[in-house]
């Protein structure tokens, strides 16, 4: 196995101990959202999705929601977090400098984007949020607040990829209606075929 194998098999280890049943599953699935959009992701894009969220599976290094006075802010935090994880556990291989430079930036913009990488790791998780999380999400949180969390992931997705949200169909009429709503809010934004 290489450096790049040996990490990923971290950080899936780490990810496997998370308190939130969901964090494992979702790290995968972002991965495999990220193979539907960029089919030639290179390693170092798979494990930044891979690692994308690894700070929540650490409950005594976890950032916590109610620590922060505004979403955006929490999310960078946790953004900044995950960076700093993955960077002490790539100390640990012998990866190339650039490579961990490029993994760390990707993890610590994966929530905003700015550049193309990071774009479509951010796009990749928040297809896993309406993939996989969404459902537990609405369970733990209830509706309003699975309806505020959904649009802010929505919203943030590249306009390409918007349509993709509005293939998802769900056991649930209520989630439905939530993937109605934003699909219909931002209807003609983008033209890429639905999942």
């Amino acid at each position: 196995m290489s450096a790049i194998d040996d990490l990923k098999e971290e950080i899936k280890e780490t990810l496997s101990k998370s308190k939130v049943p969901e964090d494992y599953l979702h790290a995968q699935n972002t991965v495999e959202w990220l193979r539907k959009i960029k089919p030639d992701a290179d390693e170092i894009l798979i494990v930044a999705a891979l690692g994308h969220d690894v700070e929540r599976a650490i409950e005594e290094r976890k950032v916590r929601r109610e620590d922060f006075s505004d979403f955006d802010t929490f999310k960078e935090a946790h953004a900044q977090n995950s960076a700093r994880i993955l960077k002490e556990k790539m100390e640990k291989y012998p990866i190339g400098n650039a490579q961990k430079q490029r993994i760390l930036r990707i993890v610590t913009r994966h929530e905003t984007g700015g550049d193309p990488e990071s774009d479509l790791i951010r796009d990749a998780d928040a297809l896993s949020f309406f993939d996989v999380n969404l459902p537990l999400y609405f369970r733990r949180e209830g509706r309003e607040r699975a309806m505020e969390r959904s649009r802010w992931g929505y919203e943030r997705l590249s306009p390409g990829i918007k349509d993709w949200v509005a293939g998802f169909t769900y056991d649930n009429e209520a989630l439905n209606e939530i993937v109605r709503a934003l699909s219909h809010d931002c209807k003609g934004e983008s033209n890429t075929p639905k999942k």
